[in-house]
């Protein structure tokens, strides 16, 4: 079966430290996940059951091969670009202990040094992108030159094929070796966006609202705006309608890739259900609820991708939880 949505950008390695340890001091109290947030999404729908693809670039070394290898697991049809000058990239993961966890660098001081910097327009020309529902886009890789090009060539071949696209902000500082052009960076590409993915706090650094509904208003591509709020919950607004969820009360052990399996809950629900479940309240209360309960099981576990739910478990924890 074909593959109904593309996940481009970033796949990496996320070095997990033990909760309440410090980085610079933990020594080997740590373990490796594969991560990144265009890999997180795939991998959770994937795993949910929608035919997924990943196109993303890696080093030639063995952690990217390692990274190829446990996505392609989950059932992620993987094109990968190799580059053979640059190394595949390691997140440095602090934890608190309530799971909270906070990007704290990188295993090289220069964020622009490693082979997600480098994925070409090139390599996105040899991509088939017939038949394909969804693109789905961070923005991390606008901060590199190459791979901004690489992007915006996606979007256009996209748009060519009848794809809605969607943005995830997924606003991560460390990323940007020029933070000062970040926001102007980003605000430029979201008039691109069929459907739009930021957290609260991305929204007010962002746009100055914590309005899912002004967001909507002020795109006018615009179909759909997520708005999440970690544990507050989340928000779904079109130009119709506003809904908002409370988040299901679970005991988080590792909230890295919560977010990402949002999303890919929402994209699993809208590719069982069709684009045009925004259209009502109860809809998009249902997709909501659904991805609400995918987040929240992804919390349960360390590493953002071996802790992404089945089908199964998401609909014995819907039939077992209310949402407080």
């Amino acid at each position: 079966m074909p593959e109904t949505i593309i996940c481009l950008g970033e796949c990496l390695v996320d070095r997990l430290f033990e909760m309440g340890q410090n980085s610079h001091n933990a020594h080997d109290q740590w373990t490796d996940y594969p991560g990144g947030a265009p890999a997180n999404v795939a991998s959770a729908i994937a795993k949910l059951g929608t035919p997924t693809r990943l196109v993303s670039s890696l080093g030639q070394d063995d952690l990217g091969d390692w990274l190829v290898q446990g996505v392609a697991a989950q059932g992620v049809h993987c094109q990968i670009q190799r580059v053979a000058t640059a190394p595949t990239r390691i997140v440095l993961v602090e934890r608190d202990e309530t799971g909270d966890r906070r990007f704290v660098g990188f295993s090289h001081p220069d964020p622009a040094a490693f082979a997600d910097a480098y994925l070409t327009a090139e390599w996105i020309d040899t991509i088939k992108f017939t038949g394909v529902n969804y693109l789905v886009m961070g923005t991390l890789g606008l901060a590199y030159p190459t791979t901004a090009r690489a992007m915006e060539r996606a979007r256009h071949h996209a748009q060519q094929a009848g794809a809605k696209i969607v943005i995830d902000v997924n606003w991560r500082p460390v990323f940007w070796p020029d933070t000062a052009i970040a926001a102007e960076t980003i605000r430029a590409v979201l008039p691109t966006a069929d459907l739009l993915k930021l957290s609260l706090e991305e929204a007010q650094w962002l746009l100055d609202t914590d309005s899912a509904a002004a967001i909507c208003q002020q795109f006018p591509n615009l179909q759909a705006v997520l708005l999440t709020d970690g544990g507050n919950g989340s928000t779904c607004a079109t130009h119709q309608h506003q809904v908002s969820l409370p988040a299901f009360a679970v005991a988080n052990v590792d909230t890295t890739g919560a977010g990402d399996a949002f999303l890919a809950g929402c994209l699993h629900q809208l590719c069982q259900q069709g684009w045009s479940s925004w259209q009502t309240p109860d809809q998009i209360e249902a997709i909501l609820r659904y991805a609400s309960a995918v987040g929240a099981l992804t919390t349960l576990q360390p590493g953002a991708i071996a802790a992404q739910p089945t089908p199964e478990a998401v609909n014995q924890f819907l039939a077992s939880h209310v949402l407080t």
